[in-house]
């Protein structure tokens, strides 16, 4: 039938750039779009929570050390060690950071994470990786609308879905899989050499090597790790601290090999000890 197939392929078409258009625009209010697509909450400068806080002032001793704006700040409700940057220009930038980052890491790790995330502010791979969402958003639509009706997902009454629509949500990813794939391939083509970029502008912003290094450890090391379970992930895994562990096609350099380059005397040995120091 190839009037039901073209007009199948225009239809999907239209609804790839139509969603990344609207994206692209959506995107030019700032950063805060990102954050707020994944679910992250603003940090308000009068917070009482003591993490936050911390947050709070390692973020504006960077820039003004950077001598840029002080980006909003966002917590992400996550158990995951993760973090981004994101917005067109260092004027409208977002940061937003997980909760288990917060709680993980003490003020050298986390002055360590903050100021990998201002090289990609400073160098422009935030304004580039912004841009990239918008483009990917179309091709990563259909794969995240199956994702969501998939056979495993709960609804709002925590009933897991099944039956005709758990069908249709796997029909519907799978026929979205190329344009996660390719999403991924391009993603992974951006970001990789910049990501050894930002932790090496991370150290000169910082002047030690030691809180880095051992923040990526308790990446490795942690239970969760870097891992966000959220449907819109995909998009934004090229701008994240680490490896958000889906679909991953090498979007960021393998920890031991980031972590070897600020101490070449780094063993995964040291991943297993970590570990029980966090349990």
């Amino acid at each position: 039938h190839p009037n039901i197939f073209w007009a199948t392929t225009a239809l999907v078409t239209a609804l790839i750039v139509g969603a990344s258009l609207r994206k692209i625009v959506e995107l030019r209010a700032g950063g805060g779009v990102v954050a707020e697509d994944l679910g992250a909450r603003l940090v308000r400068g009068d917070t009482g929570d003591p993490v936050q806080r911390r947050l709070l002032n390692v973020v504006e001793e960077m820039a003004i050390a950077a001598s840029v704006p002080v980006p909003a700040v966002y917590v992400l409700e996550s158990r995951a060690m993760n973090a981004l940057a994101a917005g067109y220009l260092p004027s409208s930038a977002s940061l937003v950071v997980t909760r288990g980052a917060l709680l993980a890491l003490d003020r050298d790790e986390l002055q360590g994470v903050i100021g990998h995330e201002f090289s990609h502010i400073l160098n422009g791979d935030m304004r580039l990786n912004t841009r990239l969402v918008g483009f990917l958003h179309g091709l990563f639509l259909l794969s995240e609308l199956g994702r969501i009706l998939g056979p495993g997902r709960a609804n709002d009454d925590g009933v897991r879905r099944g039956g005709v629509l758990g069908l249709a949500g796997l029909a519907i990813f799978a026929i979205g899989l190329v344009g996660l794939v390719t999403g991924r391939l391009l993603q992974a083509a951006v970001a990789r050499q910049r990501e050894r970029l930002a932790d090496a502008s991370s150290v000169q912003f910082t002047r030690q090597s030691r809180g880095l290094r051992n923040a990526l450890v308790k990446v490795g090391a942690h239970k969760v790790g870097s891992r966000l379970d959220h449907y819109g992930i995909d998009r934004v895994s090229h701008m994240l601290f680490a490896s958000a562990g889906v679909l991953d096609f090498a979007t960021h350099p393998p920890l031991a090999e980031r972590i070897r380059a600020l101490d070449p005397s780094f063993s995964t040995k040291e991943f297993g000890h970590m570990r029980h120091l966090l349990d």
